[in-house]
């Protein structure tokens, strides 16, 4: 790796208008650029962070790197760090497997060993975002701080931080090898270079693949044997649904997916096959984006909820018209009025799906249904420790005490009894689902575990056993190199100098 200074790191991303690879596509030589000034004007020693932890179930590219090339990505985040004169590189992963790659992979090298800290994080969808990373590696909860937070100014330790993704930091180091014209010498002349792509759904052989800008999505699909009947979802459960017919035409670029309606986000590309029904697919996925909210604001802790019970309504066939209407009113709610982007990201995807699926949603509305089974298609993770609520129907009255401690999760049907929002209950809704089992007056209400596989009377470790306060993962055959604790705050927080 050429030792490149921060003025012509800069340059050569500005150059070739390199962009972060997370999901937000945030142009690269800025964000270097505001660390940089961050680092001058507050006199502060700067962090560089690499964040490992793919918050998308269907997202595999930055653990196939940090598994397969973890020097590539190191050596990302080496440039930035010598040209940034930062002493610590650390990287954030979800994964044991991973972080035992990356903490072999920096142990070899002198260098690297006394720069590289490795943490895990819990395995959650919000923990992924770049603010509840910083949050986590700081001691709080892993939760997004909120809109106006700016790692770049003040992030891990309050010091300025120069967070990516592990793909991000490995273009860099590519860039930083081959330089602009190298860099550019594939892809198009507006977006250079290549992307990498997590290809799964309903496709034969799905992987993550390398391929430059430009190249139809059509000719992807082919090579991973994927044969979209409804749809193909891109850019994760934060993107947009393409029609098959539009999704085999776009090409893999920003510009080229955002001019058929679609977005590149975390290069996550899911097909739907036609055994499938989509609906069903959507509002598994709608549930799973509610519970996995941080909670924090109404559009998280009322309106994702109450999308995904309507859309649940819709594909049982019971809902109807009005159901839809509440669909994409609720939807039109949280738009832009979320504490992150986790709200508008759900709008994307929903509001895609009901303009994509649309022969679905008629044969729904109207007849019922599609006639075709939910196949589980658009993957999502089973987390140890989590419960649903369930009502015993022999011993329930229909009080409706549940609904009113719970009514995000419980709502009253016609006749007074609890109707349950089809998923596991949320984290941040966790004290109140207890009070109401505890206050049932008829002792109806039961705390159940989410996994089937879960109450054969196994001894599962809840969600607190996987937080940074509580260690590590005691199955895992690796230690990583940071728990939050006392020492670590202080030690993240003394340096006030840049060091010579």
């Amino acid at each position: 790796m050429p030792q490149l200074t921060a003025e012509e790191l800069i340059s050569v991303a500005e150059q070739v208008d390199l962009r972060g690879r997370g999901g937000a596509a945030f142009p690269v030589a800025r964000k270097f650029s505001a660390v940089l000034e961050a680092v001058r004007t507050r006199k502060r020693a700067p962090m560089v962070v690499v964040n490992g932890a793919e918050r998308e179930p269907g997202s595999a590219k930055d653990k196939m790197l940090l598994l397969r090339s973890p020097y590539l990505v190191l050596a990302g985040a080496v440039a930035a760090a010598r040209a940034l004169r930062a002493r610590l590189i650390l990287v954030g992963v979800t994964d044991a497997v991973v972080a035992r790659s990356v903490s072999e992979a920096a142990a070899a090298e002198p260098g690297l060993a006394r720069m590289v800290r490795v943490m895990e994080v819990p395995d959650r969808f919000v923990s992924g975002e770049s603010g509840a990373l910083v949050n986590a590696m700081n001691g709080r909860a892993p939760l997004p701080p909120g809109r106006s937070a700016d790692a770049s100014y003040s992030g891990v330790g309050h010091r300025p931080t120069l967070l990516s993704n592990a793909e991000t930091f490995a273009q860099l180091a590519v860039l930083a090898m081959v330089g602009p014209e190298g860099y550019a010498s594939v892809g198009t002349p507006a977006e250079p270079g290549t992307v990498l792509l997590t290809v799964g759904g309903a496709a034969r052989r799905p992987a993550v693949v390398e391929v430059p800008s430009g190249l139809p999505l059509g000719e992807v699909l082919d090579l991973c044997g994927a044969e979209p009947a409804d749809g193909v979802l891109v850019g994760g459960y934060h993107g947009s649904w393409l029609p098959e017919h539009a999704a085999y035409d776009a090409p893999i670029s920003r510009a080229g997916l955002a001019a058929f309606g679609g977005t590149l986000g975390t290069g996550v590309v899911l097909a739907l096959g036609r055994d499938s029904c989509p609906l069903g697919e959507v509002t598994r996925v709608a549930a799973y984006l509610a519970k996995e909210s941080s909670g924090q604001c109404g559009p998280c802790k009322l309106g994702l909820p109450g999308i995904a019970r309507s859309l649940a309504a819709v594909a049982e066939g019971s809902g109807g018209v009005d159901a839809l209407d509440t669909v994409r009113r609720a939807a039109a709610a949280v738009r832009g009025r979320g504490a992150c982007s986790h709200p508008d990201g759900a709008f994307r995807f929903v509001m895609s799906a009901l303009d994509v699926f649309t022969d679905d949603l008629a044969a729904h509305l109207f007849r019922g249904g599609c006639g075709r089974p939910v196949s589980n298609f658009l993957p999502l993770p089973s987390v140890p420790g989590e419960a649903r609520l369930t009502v015993d129907w022999t011993l329930c009255r229909g009080h409706g005490l549940c609904a009113h401690i719970a009514p995000e999760i419980v709502q009253r049907d016609r006749h007074g009894f609890p109707v349950m929002l089809d998923m596991p209950v949320p984290p941040w809704l966790e004290r109140r689902a207890r009070q109401a089992v505890k206050m049932c007056p008829a002792l109806a209400l039961r705390l159940i575990p989410a996994d089937p596989a879960q109450m054969d009377g196994q001894v599962r470790r809840g969600r607190k056993a996987r937080m940074l306060s509580a260690g590590h993962d005691p199955d895992a055959d690796t230690v990583p190199d940071l728990v939050v604790s006392e020492d670590w705050i202080a030690e993240i927080s003394s340096e006030r100098a840049i060091p010579g």
